[in-house]
């Protein structure tokens, strides 16, 4: 077993004892962005989707002790789709009878669209995800790193800039700008693969 899955294990763990307040702060730092990015490209309105987010840790807390973590049987991210979406949908039956926010002509339009192929709505999770992964992480090691490695891993892996662009501005040499990407790169993996057993 790879050295995630304890850390991630150990977190969910924690997550039962309500009284966690660590574990839970963690989770819903890295999580809630998650959920509330998904909505609104789901089409929620931004009032509806901050809504979403406490319904689903709502779920979340309700669940968690019937949750076995096992890598073996599935992942957790896909546990939390499920919950996320079963949310959305309850939430939508709920408000359907006088249709606002969340239950918007846009919003039905977009998840009665994808209604029929859960493999989209799943990928678009799945990029969400990814997505909140990056970003979570790279908050968590950006003072690890001086401002000029930081600046061009950013620009050159985040701006999509060229690395002779990025050299010239910050005053490095190309091969300085690789290096400099490279380490903030792996660093950014090793801290994802802390809390994400599939990394």
């Amino acid at each position: 077993m790879s050295e995630a899955a304890p850390t991630r294990a150990s977190l969910l763990l924690r997550l039962r004892d309500q009284a966690d307040a660590e574990a839970w702060s963690q989770f819903v730092e890295i999580y809630s962005p998650l959920i509330f990015r998904f909505a609104r490209r789901c089409h929620l309105q931004e009032s509806d989707a901050a809504d979403l987010v406490q319904e689903v840790m709502f779920e979340v807390a309700k669940s968690i002790a019937k949750f076995d973590y096992d890598p073996k049987l599935g992942r957790f991210r896909s546990w939390l789709y499920r919950v996320a979406k079963r949310t959305m949908s309850r939430v939508q039956r709920k408000q359907s009878p006088e249709p606002r926010g969340v239950g918007d002509t846009e919003s039905l339009r977009f998840l009665a669209s994808v209604a029929d192929d859960n493999n989209a709505l799943e990928e678009l999770w799945d990029q969400e995800y990814q997505r909140q992964l990056i970003h979570w992480a790279a908050a968590q090691i950006r003072n690890q790193f001086q401002e000029a490695t930081w600046q061009a891993f950013w620009l050159t892996a985040v701006e999509e800039q060229a690395s002779q662009v990025v050299a010239d501005r910050l005053g490095l040499s190309v091969g300085s700008v690789y290096v400099a990407k490279s380490r903030v790169m792996k660093r950014i993996s090793e801290k994802i693969r802390e809390i994400d057993e599939s990394h």
